[in-house]
C-alpha cells in the first residue's frame, strides 16, 4: 500500500487526483471538502440529486485509501438495533440446546456464553467503531433523508462520541472514528443538529466537460463524437419539464447501451428504442417520444455546433 494510500492525501489537488485514479471525477469544491473532512476527521454531507455521484463519493475513498467501505442504506422505519447489531437466535437456541442434552447446570455461565462475541451479528454501525488492519473504515449512511427523526437523533449521538452501545455487552467506542460519508437525495430536510456535525456539500449535475470526462473514464470505449451527443442530448433533456431528470449514472448506463447496439450516432428510432436506460418514468418517456425526440436531438446538436 503506498503512503499515500495508509496516510491520505496531503493537498487538495492530491486528494482530487487519488479519486481520479478511481475514476471519479470531481471538481476542486468537491475535492477541498473530501480533503477537509480527511484532515480534520469530520463526516461528509452531501446533498444533491440522485445518480449525481454521492455514493460513488464513498466507493472512491474506500477505494483509493485501500479501507473497507460499510454501508449503512437507510429506509423508512430503520432503528438503532437494526443499524448497530443483533443476536444470532438461531445458534443460541442451538447451544441451549446442547446444553441441556449435556446436562449443563450452570445458567449464568451458559447466559454469559450466549451473549458473547460468538454469538454477536455486527451490522454496519458497531462494525465501523471495531478495529480493521487496514485502518479505520469507510462508513456510507446512503439516503439518510429516507429515515425518520428518532433515527437521526440517534445517529447524531453515535457520531458525535464515535460509540455505540449493546446492552448486554456495554458500550464499544472506536479507537479511531470512521471516515463517515452521509448522502441525501433531499426528500425531507435534515435536522440542522446534524448537519453542523458536518462538511456539506451540494452535488450538482456536471458541466458538459466534466461530464465528458466522467465517461471518458466509466465508458473510454466510447466514440468521443458518439460521447459528445449523448452528453448533449442527456442535458437537453434535464432543462425539459421532467419528473425526474437523468443523472451521472444514466448517462454511463445509456452510453454502455449504446455500445451494445453497435451505434455510431444518435437518431431519434435508437434514442426512442433506448429511453428506458436514461429515463425511468413513464410520463417522462411519453412526454420525450415521437417529434419531441427529434427536437431535443436538434436542440442538443446546435448546442454542439455552438461550443466546436
Amino acid at each position: 500500500m503506498s503512503a499515500e494510500s495508509s496516510t491520505g492525501p496531503t493537498s487538495i489537488d492530491e486528494t482530487i487526483a487519488l479519486l481520479s485514479r478511481q475514476n471519479y471525477v470531481c471538481g476542486r469544491d468537491l475535492g477541498t471538502v473530501v480533503f477537509l473532512a480527511l484532515t480534520l476527521g469530520k463526516p461528509i454531507f452531501l446533498e444533491g440529486e440522485a445518480g449525481v455521484g454521492k455514493t460513488e463519493i464513498a466507493k472512491a475513498l474506500a477505494a483509493a485509501l485501500g479501507r473497507k467501505l460499510i454501508r449503512l442504506q437507510c429506509y423508512e422505519g430503520l432503528d438503532a438495533a437494526s443499524a448497530i447489531y443483533e443476536w444470532n437466535f438461531a445458534a443460541q437456541m442451538i447451544a441451549i440446546r446442547t446444553a441441556e442434552a449435556a446436562g449443563s447446570a450452570d445458567r449464568a455461565q451458559l447466559q454469559k456464553e450466549l451473549f458473547s462475541d460468538e454469538f454477536l451479528i455486527r451490522r454496519p454501525l458497531l462494525d465501523a467503531m471495531q478495529p480493521h488492519p487496514e485502518g479505520p473504515p469507510v462508513l456510507l449512511i446512503d439516503e439518510i433523508d429516507r429515515t425518520d427523526e428518532p433515527f437521526e437523533a440517534f445517529l447524531l449521538e453515535a457520531l458525535s462520541d464515535s460509540q455505540v452501545t449493546v446492552p448486554e455487552i456495554g458500550t464499544i467506542r472506536a479507537e479511531t472514528p470512521p471516515i463517515v460519508v452521509l448522502t441525501s437525495n433531499r426528500t425531507r430536510e435534515v435536522h440542522d443538529a446534524l448537519k453542523r456535525r458536518c462538511l456539506y456539500h451540494w452535488v450538482e449535475y456536471p458541466s458538459f466537460e466534466r461530464e465528458m470526462a466522467i465517461l471518458r473514464a466509466r465508458v473510454p470505449e466510447a466514440a468521443e463524437t458518439l460521447s459528445r451527443e449523448i452528453i448533449a442530448f442527456v442535458q437537453a433533456l434535464r432543462a425539459e419539464d421532467l419528473f425526474k431528470a437523468p443523472g451521472v449514472a444514466e448517462t454511463i448506463d445509456w452510453a454502455r447501451c449504446l455500445l451494445a447496439l453497435d451505434t455510431v450516432a444518435l437518431s431519434p428510432d435508437i434514442i426512442t428504442d433506448t429511453l428506458g436506460a436514461v429515463l425511468k418514468y413513464q410520463d417522462d418517456i411519453a412526454r420525450v417520444q415521437g417529434s419531441e425526440t427529434a427536437r431535443i436531438l436538434d436542440t442538443a446538436r446546435t448546442h454542439l455546433a455552438q461550443a466546436s
